[in-house]
């Protein structure tokens, strides 16, 4: 099959589709890989490094999309891509479709088969290629909300851990999966004073013994996070409803109950926001205030550690991009668990979750 790597697009997005490994693992599978010049920029490889590799170099993205038959990326298409894609492709990447109605209309009227890895379960019920990208965010979450707390950055002036004498931040985070526990270790390791909110007991009982009662575990309900955010200093957003837009936990009228200058950060902003004053921002331009209360809403947080999520998100993707790329979509009929991550197939959409929360009908693909 013939593999495209186009460069990625989006607003400060340095990650790349495949890394030079990776392609190597599809050569060596027979597989001929179009890599769009500059592609791995972001991540130090240059264009002879992928040669080593055995890809061959695309001086355009045109060059990519009529030539390659599995599409490879890393973020959603964005406009001047999807309108490059007919029935003929497989496009393999991020799409959040739930909070991107204009992307959903441009692959459904493409006719290609769109695989989103934020879909796609494994044998356990979690998500394998979700994963590796919400541990960096939730890693970067607590990153984020430090730096939004400063002084220079128009924050309180408030350091995470504290110093001996004058008390740590408290920092409210709002799940418990992935994001909420890479958050809770970084926030921890940091000094600061952590609390985790969660509807799940046996995750709750989980993360009470994996944080050894370092962190304060609590039954999420509308008086709990009314309560806990009242006296945070930065609330982290971390919850997920795969496919499904983010539920919105913080009313704007909620925010009167917050500290001046407190810091939410809404790592669910790819899925519309779990704040309902949210709405999404770039590394450019992170974060805006809404009474009195800053907001950092980055729709592609890893993107600013395109090193190590770039590796992160290979480790986890080759093995689903080489079974594509041997046996095409029958890959996904002798896998359930893949089969879930084709949400556009041939004009309908194929996911359940998305169709509903895109108020579109479900269709099988087969």
């Amino acid at each position: 099959m013939r593999i495209g790597v186009p460069k990625e697009i989006k607003n400060n997005e340095f990650r790349v589709g495949l890394t030079p490994f990776a392609v190597r693992e599809f050569v060596g599978r027979g597989h001929t890989v179009l890599v769009e010049t500059g592609a791995g920029a972001g991540i130090g490889m240059s264009d002879a490094d992928y040669q080593k590799a055995g890809a061959q170099i695309a001086a355009r993205a045109s060059d990519i999309f009529s030539n390659a038959q599995l599409i490879i990326k890393v973020k959603e298409p964005q406009p001047t891509e999807w309108v490059q894609l007919n029935k003929d492709h497989i496009l393999f990447t991020y799409l959040h479709l739930a909070a991107d109605p204009a992307q959903a209309e441009g692959l459904l009227a493409s006719g290609c088969a769109a695989i989103a890895y934020e879909t796609i379960y494994d044998a356990h019920g979690a998500l394998p290629l979700l994963a590796p990208m919400s541990e960096v965010a939730g890693r970067l979450a607590i990153e984020a909300a430090g730096l939004a707390m400063r002084a220079s950055s128009g924050g309180m002036g408030r350091l995470i851990g504290g110093v001996p004498g004058v008390a740590p931040a408290r920092i409210v985070i709002l799940g418990g999966g992935v994001v909420g526990t890479h958050a809770a270790r970084m926030a921890i390791g940091l000094g600061a004073d952590v609390s985790i909110l969660d509807r799940s007991l046996s995750r709750l009982r989980y993360l009470d013994d994996l944080f050894a009662g370092r962190v304060k575990t609590l039954f999420s309900t509308s008086q709990t996070i009314e309560a806990e955010i009242a006296t945070a200093d930065a609330v982290i957003g971390a919850v997920l409803v795969p496919g499904a837009g983010a539920p919105k936990l913080i009313s704007r009228q909620m925010l009167s109950l917050m500290k001046q200058k407190a810091v939410l950060v809404d790592v669910a902003i790819d899925q519309g926001g779990c704040f309902e004053t949210s709405h999404p921002t770039t590394h450019a331009a992170p974060t805006y205030e809404v009474d009195g209360i800053i907001h950092y809403c980055v729709a592609n947080m890893p993107g600013a550690v395109p090193l190590t999520s770039s590796f992160a998100l290979n480790n986890a993707t080759l093995p689903y991009g080489l079974a594509l790329a041997d046996r095409g979509l029958t890959a996904l009929t002798d896998d359930k668990n893949f089969e879930s991550g084709l949400n556009i197939y041939q004009g309908a959409v194929t996911n359940k979750a998305v169709a509903d929360a895109l108020n579109k009908p479900f269709q099988a693909w087969r």
